[in-house]
């Protein structure tokens, strides 16, 4: 096997890197908690973010659940949490249609908690085999094939194609599901078609988003290797904060294993690495 060059050591940061931040962007989903279950030393990580006055955002790709739901599973496990520290990438797909789709109707392929999530933005959103101008979607834990045969009709006729992110799967308490990107995957095989554009990390509208957020809670806008995105996939957060320039922290605590890190494949190597959230120190 070859060798990948420059793998950080796990739970170790020589350059003193983490000390610099002052914002974490942090994945939820084999990051922060498993299904309904912290991850170890994760709450404890979270207290210790808040106590030395740096602040962090729960970042998150997982389109299944609105952000209201997102912070009401998090004050359900016992976490003190502000609707504003909760940023979604269904989130960011409302402002990308606003700007660049507005007036226009969607067929989203999404569960209820999005479609509200959609409908309380003024997005106009079809049904099943009604006309539709954009084809959105979403990480759908109610897909059905009439649905998906709608959703591929529409994108084999052209329509604007989009995707709320491509995480194939989504870790649970109890192994895998599968997620956006193996939708996308049926997609593609069914309507022959790649999305026109995909909002969530690791691509450049989720993180700008989170800039825009970050800027109007505090007045300002930082610098880019002063925000972190700490996550347990290499394709997604890792991708993420290198195409943007931020501080990148993978985790082992959820989908990635030190063996996917140093495979020959792997195009993404974290500046560190860590068992998990409980051992970042600062």
């Amino acid at each position: 096997m070859k060798n990948v060059p420059n793998i950080p050591e796990i739970n170790k940061d020589p350059g003193d890197l983490i000390r610099r931040i002052k914002y974490f962007a942090l994945d939820l989903d084999g990051t922060i908690y498993l299904g309904k279950e912290w991850i170890d030393g994760a709450v404890d990580f979270l207290h210790r973010v808040k106590e030395s006055g740096r602040k962090y955002y729960f970042l998150t790709n997982n389109s299944s659940r609105d952000p209201e739901t997102v912070r009401d599973k998090l004050i359900s496990m016992g976490l003190e949490t502000d609707l504003s520290e909760v940023i979604t990438s269904g989130q960011a797909a409302v402002l990308y249609l606003k700007r660049n789709h507005p007036g226009r109707k969607v067929f989203l392929l999404g569960n209820p908690l999005l479609r509200r999530q959609f409908e309380s933005e003024g997005i106009c959103l079809t049904g099943v085999n009604e006309d539709a101008d954009v084809a959105v979607g979403g990480f759908d834990t109610t897909l059905d094939y009439v649905k998906m045969k709608h959703f591929c009709d529409l994108v084999r006729s052209g329509a604007p194609y989009i995707m709320t992110h491509p995480d194939i799967n989504c870790p649970t308490e109890d192994g895998f599901m599968p997620d956006a990107g193996a939708i996308m995957a049926f997609v593609k095989a069914s309507a022959g078609r790649e999305p026109d554009r995909i909002i969530g990390k690791p691509y450049s509208d989720m993180s700008e988003y989170l800039f825009t957020r970050i800027e109007r809670d505090t007045g300002s806008r930082p610098e880019k290797k002063e925000v972190a995105v700490i996550g347990d996939r290499l394709y997604t957060d890792i991708a993420s904060a290198k195409n943007y320039g931020m501080t990148s922290v993978l985790v082992l605590s959820g989908e990635t294993s030190h063996e996917d890190i140093t495979s020959p494949d792997n195009k993404w190597i974290p500046d560190l690495i860590f068992e998990s959230v409980a051992s970042i120190r600062f």
